[in-house]
C-alpha cells in the first residue's frame, strides 16, 4: 500500500456525506418548526406597527379636530368678552353719567337750599333791623320832640314809611 498523504484541500467524502445529512436534518427542523414561529412572530409584530400606526393617525385626526374646536371655542370666547367689555365700557359711562346728574341736582337743591336758608335770614336780619331801627328811632323822636311816642302802631307806621322812602331813594 501506498501511503499517500491526504491532500488537506480535498476533503473526505465522508464527512461531506455526514455534513449534507446533518445540514439537511438542521434545515428541515429549522424550516418545519422555528421557521413558522419567526413568521409568526413577524406578522404579529407587522400587525401590531400597522394597528399602532392607524391609532396613531386615527389619535392625529381627533387632535387635529379638537384643535380646531378649540380655536373656534377660543374665538368665540374672544369675542364674548369683547362684547361684554363693550357692554361694561356702555355702562360704566351711563352710571358715570347718572352720577353726575344726580350730583348736579343735588348740588343745585343745595344750592337753592341756601339760597332760601340766606333769603329767610337776610329778611328776618331785615325785619329785626327794623323793629331795632324804629325803636331807636321812636326814643330819638321822643327826646328831640320831648313828649312819649307810646303807640306801636303809629310807630311801625312811621317807621315803615321812612324806611320805605329811603329804600326808595337808594334805588
Amino acid at each position: 500500500m501506498e501511503a499517500t498523504a491526504a491532500n488537506p484541500l480535498v476533503p473526505n467524502i465522508a464527512e461531506i456525506v455526514v455534513g449534507l445529512i446533518a445540514f439537511s436534518l438542521l434545515y428541515i427542523v429549522l424550516r418545519s418548526r422555528v421557521v413558522p414561529m419567526f413568521e409568526k412572530a413577524f406578522t404579529a409584530r407587522t400587525e401590531a406597527i400597522e394597528g399602532g400606526i392607524a391609532k396613531a393617525e386615527k389619535a392625529q385626526q381627533e387632535a387635529q379636530a379638537a384643535l380646531a374646536s378649540y380655536t373656534l371655542q377660543l374665538s368665540d370666547a374672544r369675542g364674548e368678552a369683547q362684547v361684554i367689555r363693550e357692554e361694561a365700557r356702555v355702562q360704566g359711562a351711563n352710571i358715570i353719567e347718572e352720577l353726575r346728574a344726580k350730583a348736579q341736582e343735588e348740588a343745585t337743591r343745595i344750592t337753592a337750599a341756601a339760597h332760601a336758608s340766606i333769603e329767610a335770614e337776610r329778611q328776618q336780619a331785615i325785619a329785626s333791623l327794623r323793629h331795632e331801627v324804629g325803636t331807636l328811632a321812636t326814643e330819638l323822636a321822643s327826646k328831640i320832640v320831648g313828649e312819649a311816642l307810646d303807640d306801636q302802631v303809629r310807630q311801625s307806621g312811621i317807621v315803615d314809611r321812612f324806611l320805605n322812602d329811603l329804600e326808595q331813594s337808594k334805588k
